[in-house]
């Protein structure tokens, strides 16, 4: 009845993208009906799997629970044509070319708390990210865009690549995600978050 996602890798057979982005070495992933049924509780606490599984925005969540603005660093902006560039597998639906976008969100102090990536169609891409530096979210609903946020996968899984960033030991949560407009795919969206915020929303997992 329940599925696992098949993890992901780099085609070594294609022209290799201007740089990498921050992929989890899966130790345990699930599919939609994980997404519908939710986890036990002793593999995902409560408020983590709000945080997760909802369909709200995670930068409106982050800025809640800190209390501080949620702000983005851009760390890149890569064309990738129509690589498949090892990302889950619903990227087959945003239309191509595509371009590639990395950001960590933060606090206004400076304090990072998640890891995003993003995969757009090329040239719709100015359209919607008007300005490059505030969450996709906002900038989204500065546009008034109607939007479905349908996530699909969760992941858990260690990057040393992350750890180094959040300053934080492995493994993390994340999730990938499609936003929908006009009942079309809009981008899909690759999120990973930091351990740091066990201080507001507690432990990962809960005791049997």
């Amino acid at each position: 009845m329940l599925s696992a996602l098949t993890a992901t890798s780099r085609p070594t057979n294609s022209v290799t993208p201007p740089t990498t982005w921050h992929c989890l070495d899966p130790l345990w992933e699930g599919g939609e009906e994980w997404v519908q049924q939710g986890l036990p509780h002793h593999q995902l606490a409560p408020a983590w799997q709000i945080l997760l599984l909802g369909d709200g925005s995670p930068t409106r969540h982050l800025k809640l629970l800190t209390g501080e603005p949620t702000e983005v660093d851009v760390i890149d902006m890569s064309a990738i044509a129509m690589e498949p560039d090892g990302a889950p597998n619903p990227i087959q639906w945003v239309p191509g070319p595509r371009l590639r976008r990395q950001v960590w969100l933060r606090t206004a102090s400076g304090q990072r708390l998640a890891y995003a990536a993003s995969w757009w169609e090329a040239s719709h891409v100015d359209e919607y990210l008007q300005n490059r530096s505030i969450p996709i979210w906002e900038s989204l609903s500065r546009l008034h865009t109607e939007l479905y946020r349908d996530v699909q996968g969760i992941h858990y899984g260690h990057s040393p690549a992350l750890e180094t960033a959040f300053g934080q030991k492995g493994p993390f949560w994340g999730r990938h995600y499609l936003f929908w407009h006009h009942k079309k795919p809009l981008t899909l969206i690759y999120e990973v978050f930091s351990p740091y915020l066990t201080q507001y929303l507690g432990p990962t997992k809960l005791s049997r």
